[in-house]
């Protein structure tokens, strides 16, 4: 039998190695994986008990107050839902930097905002071009889901996997979309960096067009807080 060079054998060893490690470090990443998706289905399921019992204690206080012959005040919303309705015809160079301060750079865009005086005040000076509102459940899913982007590096990556808000909010406890939803929806400790994270979501015209963009929602056009009816617009264009 010939002599196998030790090249070779130093070859086939380290290869060995190699193989063996790979191997090793893939059980480790199936397991992990294995861990995480209990971990994600847990925290999906306690959001959803969450949202219900939060929908039931509402319905709840809604009939105590109508049966006690007043009505319940829900308390103030905590967030916001701006799309920008118009282009840049007749903008004044404040009016524009405070677009841009907004992230809301295009026609037809939308950002989440958190409702304090100045996200109010910003608002109001641009509140010819905007429409904005309250936005529930539903419509914050539906975009994140299905318009949403996030900012990777400077680049703008679809959410298709729970690895992209992982490995970008991890710090912060967000390892997975739903827990991204909750963060926007209860305006949560990280809403800030999770917000950020979200590129501005990029909505289509409505079928049909937007008329009357000129003029306030109260007047019979689009601008303007139009409160929870920011719903039924967002998803027309959605």
């Amino acid at each position: 039998m010939a002599n196998v060079p030790e090249t070779v054998l130093r070859k086939r060893k380290r290869n060995e190695a190699w193989a063996a490690k790979k191997a090793a470090a893939e059980v480790e990443v199936a397991a992990k994986t294995r861990a995480q998706r209990k971990e994600i289905f847990k925290r999906a399921e306690k959001y959803v008990a969450e949202y219900r019992t939060q929908e039931a204690d509402l319905v709840r206080l809604r009939r105590a107050g109508k049966a006690n012959g007043g009505f319940y005040v829900e308390p103030e919303a905590k967030l916001l839902l701006v799309v920008r309705i118009r282009g840049l015809n007749d903008m004044a160079p404040k009016t524009k930097k405070i677009l841009q301060l907004l992230r809301l750079r295009r026609i037809n865009s939308a950002v989440f905002l958190k409702v304090n005086k100045a996200t109010l005040n910003m608002l109001q000076k641009v509140e010819p071009y905007v429409a904005y509102g309250y936005p529930n459940l539903k419509t914050v899913k539906e975009l994140i889901y299905k318009r949403g982007f996030g900012k990777v590096n400077k680049d703008r990556i679809p959410l298709s996997d729970n690895s992209i808000v992982e490995n970008a909010l991890g710090s912060h406890g967000l390892i997975c979309v739903e827990d991204l939803v909750h963060e926007i929806i209860t305006v949560g400790p990280a809403f800030k960096q999770a917000n950020n994270f979200l590129h501005p979501f990029r909505l289509s015209s409505p079928k049909g067009g937007i008329d009357k963009k000129r003029l306030h929602f109260i007047e019979g056009g689009q601008a303007g807080n139009r409160e929870h009816l920011i719903n039924n617009l967002v998803r027309n264009m959605n």
